[in-house]
């Protein structure tokens, strides 16, 4: 098992970027940039917390992919958003597909900071 991990902490996200709060629009957005990346989704669960004290709360997506996943946390009150995709290279080297998925998520999201993270993950034997 090869893989290539890669996250990202967003920081400064607009309230007015409808996947921050809507459930629907961060499913699109996530399916899409799943296909823009050339993987291939195979299931999804998406779920909206519910509101608490008046504070809008955020949503937290995961698409299993064939070759691999990929989730999105959404933090509307703290304006954040955290990202992980994670992608096997079983048969064949889809890091370039990762950094495609991860780069539309961040245009998606517009951060004012991001924290990026990528990690090699497993061997070849």
């Amino acid at each position: 098992m090869i893989g290539l991990h890669l996250t990202a902490d967003l920081h400064g996200c607009s309230l007015t970027t409808a996947a921050m709060l809507d459930e629907q629009a961060l499913r699109g957005l996530c399916l899409s940039a799943v296909a823009a990346a050339g993987l291939t989704a195979v299931g999804e669960l998406f779920h909206r917390f519910p509101q608490v004290e008046q504070e809008p709360q955020g949503i937290t997506g995961v698409v299993l992919l064939a070759e691999s996943h990929v989730a999105v946390h959404t933090w509307p009150e703290r304006g954040a958003v955290t990202l992980d995709v994670y992608v096997c290279n079983f048969e064949a080297d889809n890091s370039a597909r990762a950094e495609v998925l991860l780069s539309a998520l961040l245009q998606g999201f517009a951060p004012a900071r991001v924290q990026r993270h990528a990690l090699q993950r497993g061997s070849a034997a």
